[in-house]
């Protein structure tokens, strides 16, 4: 299963949301910092749940890292979305 698999069951499983787009950008970071041979490293996260909306910014932010769990130990960049 790929980080992106793994990332979509993960948010689905938390939020079901209306809206969930994650696109690898790995590749657009090669020789930077945190950037390892076969990508899986540098994340955009579009995702729209009404129980996200609710929140205020910094919770939607949390509550997304909480469902990731351990997968944000093995991701370098992650760009967030949230609404």
């Amino acid at each position: 299963m790929t980080m992106a698999d793994e990332i979509y069951d993960r948010l689905t499983t938390a939020f079901a949301p209306q809206v969930l787009e994650i696109q690898d950008d790995s590749e657009k970071h090669r020789g930077h910092g945190g950037w390892r041979e076969g990508g899986e490293t540098h994340f955009n996260i579009t995702i729209r749940a009404p129980q996200l909306a609710a929140l205020p910014r910094l919770a939607r932010h949390r509550a997304v890292h909480a469902a990731l769990g351990d997968l944000t130990q093995r991701i370098h960049a992650l760009a967030l979305d949230i609404g």
